[in-house]
């Protein structure tokens, strides 16, 4: 009979160094079954009632369904942390995004750019443009996707700049890393894993085999920094 997969719902945040280690995962003689998606996405499909053995969110997520009693919340670990950036087709000019006054012409002078709905990245540009002063403009040539990679609208080209997690932008083909979104006005955010309650007994060695492999030199790589 062949053994059920231990079932993972994962935030795209951490898409490209988690798929990169699916191989090794199977050869170690896990069967992980991951569904991708925006935080908010997961967190909102949780509430409505759907379950598996493994949930990978922010921080926040992860706390806020433990105190609802859905996730252990003896078993979260604090898996890697994330910073916003911006991205641009490859072959495509630099801006200068050195600054918080830098990085809010750059936006100006944009003709096109992309950013998410759902995802922490998209929640937190959404208020960063605000602060900055500048939500109607941007948001007047800016393409708001629902779910998934903002740089894939750049690598096409349909839009000049791509916003969102730079790990979620280095996990598309196509595009260049500008840089992160100045230190002074950025975020960190924090991705955790933990067990859902009641979860199949596998999935705990399964999250502790997750948080040894995703090395600092791996986590950098994709973008991401250790916790």
């Amino acid at each position: 009979m062949n053994t059920p997969p231990i079932r993972v719902l994962s935030t795209l945040g951490v898409l490209g160094v988690v798929r990169d280690l699916l191989p090794a995962a199977e050869a170690a003689g896990y069967r992980p079954e991951i569904r991708f998606d925006p935080t908010a996405r997961l967190v909102a499909a949780i509430e409505a009632g759907e379950r598996a053995d493994i949930a990978i969110l922010t921080a926040e997520g992860i706390a806020a369904q433990a105190a609802a009693g859905v996730l252990d919340g003896a078993s979260r670990v604090d898996l890697c942390r994330s910073s916003v950036g911006v991205a641009v087709r490859a072959g495509s000019r630099h801006p200068d995004i050195s600054t918080p006054e830098a990085f809010r012409a750059a936006l100006l002078a944009a003709p096109t750019l992309a950013y998410s709905r759902a995802g922490a990245s998209g929640i937190f540009f959404a208020g960063l443009i605000e602060r900055l002063g500048i939500a109607a403009e941007v948001n007047a040539k800016a393409t708001v996707i629902p779910q998934g990679f903002t740089a894939e609208l750049s690598a096409r080209g349909e839009v000049v700049l791509a916003i969102q997690q730079v790990s979620e932008l280095m996990a598309v083909e196509g595009v260049e890393i500008v840089g992160p979104v100045p230190e002074a006005i950025n975020t960190r955010a924090v991705f955790a894993g933990a067990l859902f309650a009641g979860a199949d007994p596998r999935a705990a060695a399964l999250l502790e085999w997750l948080a040894a492999a995703l090395t600092p030199d791996l986590l950098r790589a994709g973008g991401l920094e250790p916790a």
